[in-house]
C-alpha cells in the first residue's frame, strides 16, 4: 500500500486521559480503557510498553488516589498530577509532552466514557497507513441536548467564518503522532486552543467518524460558562477579523454619520427642523453601545498580549507515580526510534 508505515515491531502508543474530579466516573472507565490497550496489543498493532496516562488537573476530590492506586495495580497505569488546576486543553498539553519522548503515537480522550474508545483501533490503524493526525469525529450527537448540539455546531461554523481551521464536530479525541508532537512543542502561545492549533501544524491527517455516548457517572464540568469562555479562547487566539470587524463597523458608521450630517443640514436649511432629543439620543446610545463593544474586543485581546509577554508556564508537573528519571532510562525506544538506530548503525557499518 503507498504511504504505508513499515515497522519491525508495534508502536508504542500512550494514551492522554486529563482528569478533574472524576472520582465518581474513573473506576468505571479506566478498566474499559485498560482493556483497549490490551486488545490492541494482542492484535500486535501496539508495543505492550504502551500506557495509560492520566493527567489530574488539580482535583480537589480523590481523583489523583484513585489514580496512584491504578498505576500500584497495573504497570500500564501511569499518571501525573498538576499543581492545581489549569484547565482541559493545558492538561491535555501536559500529557502530550510528558509522553512525546517515550512513544510513537499519543491518544488523546476523555475520561467521561462518551467518547468511543473502539474508534482507537482504527485510529492506529490509520496512522499505520501513513497518517500523522487522525481526528476522532462525532457522527452523532443525540446524546446532547438540543441547545449544546446547536451551539456546539455554531460555534464551528463561526470559527470556520471566522478564518479558524477547524475539524467540525471535532473535540480532543485526535491521535497525533511523535513527529507532529515534536512540531507542537514549538508553539509557544500560552493561550492554547488545541482543536484550531492542530491544524496548524500540518502534516498529513484524517478522519475516523465514532457515536458519542452518555457520560458513565458524574456531572459534567463544562457548564455554559465554561464553553463560552474556551469558545472565546479558540476565537480570539487564532483569528483576528473581530478586530478587522470593529474596524469596518466603524467606518460603516462614520459613513452613517456623516450622512446624516448632510441631511440635517440640509433640512436646517430647508426649514424642516423640529426640536427633539428622541432622534438625538437614539444616535449617542447607538454609537456609545458600538464605542463599549469595540473597546471591550480590542482589551480582551490586550489582554492576551499582556499574558503572553509574561510568558509563564502553561502547566506544572508537581507529582508522577513514577520517577521520571526511572521512566525514561527505563522505557524501551520507540518502533521508530529503533529503525532509526538500527538505520544507523548499519550506515555506520557500510562506511
Amino acid at each position: 500500500m503507498k504511504g504505508e508505515i513499515m515497522m519491525t515491531q508495534p508502536c508504542v502508543l500512550y494514551i492522554i486521559i486529563p482528569c478533574y474530579n472524576e472520582e465518581s466516573v474513573l473506576p468505571l472507565t479506566a478498566p474499559v480503557f485498560l482493556d483497549k490497550l490490551r486488545e490492541m496489543t494482542e492484535k500486535k498493532l501496539i508495543s505492550d510498553e504502551s500506557r495509560i496516562l492520566f493527567v489530574n488537573d488539580g482535583s480537589w476530590d480523590g481523583t489523583w488516589q484513585i489514580i496512584s492506586g491504578l498505576a500500584r495495580q497495573d504497570r500500564h497505569y501511569i499518571g501525573i498530577s498538576q499543581s492545581r488546576n489549569r484547565g482541559h486543553q493545558n492538561a491535555v498539553l501536559a500529557g502530550l509532552m510528558e509522553a512525546k519522548d517515550r512513544c510513537d503515537i499519543t491518544i488523546s480522550i476523555d475520561c467521561d466514557g462518551q467518547d468511543d474508545p473502539n474508534a482507537m483501533e482504527e485510529m492506529v490503524r490509520q496512522y499505520r497507513s501513513g497518517y500523522e493526525i487522525v481526528y476522532g469525529v462525532r457522527s452523532r450527537r443525540e446524546t446532547d441536548t438540543f441547545f449544546k448540539r446547536f451551539t456546539a455546531e455554531s460555534f464551528y461554523r463561526l470559527l470556520s467564518w471566522m478564518g479558524v481551521e477547524v475539524v467540525f464536530n471535532h473535540a480532543d479525541y485526535r491521535l497525533i503522532s511523535n513527529r507532529v508532537l515534536n512540531e507542537l512543542q514549538g508553539f509557544r502561545e500560552v493561550n492554547i486552543y488545541l482543536r484550531g492549533m492542530i491544524p496548524l501544524i500540518g502534516f498529513r491527517s484524517t478522519e475516523v467518524p465514532y457515536e458519542r455516548h452518555e457520560r458513565l457517572a458524574g456531572d459534567s464540568h463544562y457548564p455554559l460558562s465554561k464553553m463560552l469562555s474556551l469558545a472565546f479562547d479558540g476565537i480570539t487566539s487564532l483569528s483576528v477579523k473581530p478586530i478587522r470587524m470593529i474596524a469596518s463597523l466603524g467606518v460603516f458608521v462614520s459613513i452613517l454619520s456623516f450622512i446624516l450630517i448632510i441631511w440635517c443640514v440640509a433640512q436646517y436649511f430647508l426649514g424642516n427642523t423640529v426640536p427633539g432629543w428622541s432622534s438625538l439620543c437614539a444616535i449617542v446610545c447607538f454609537v456609545g453601545g458600538i464605542q463599549l463593544v469595540s473597546l471591550g474586543i480590542i482589551g480582551e485581546y490586550i489582554g492576551k498580549i499582556y499574558l503572553e509577554t509574561k510568558a509563564r508556564p502553561r502547566y506544572i508537573i508537581s507529582e508522577r507515580t513514577y520517577e521520571d528519571n526511572e521512566s525514561v532510562q527505563g522505557q524501551p525506544v520507540s518502533a521508530k526510534n529503533q529503525t532509526d538506530e538500527m538505520s544507523g548503525k548499519r550506515g555506520g557499518e557500510a562506511t
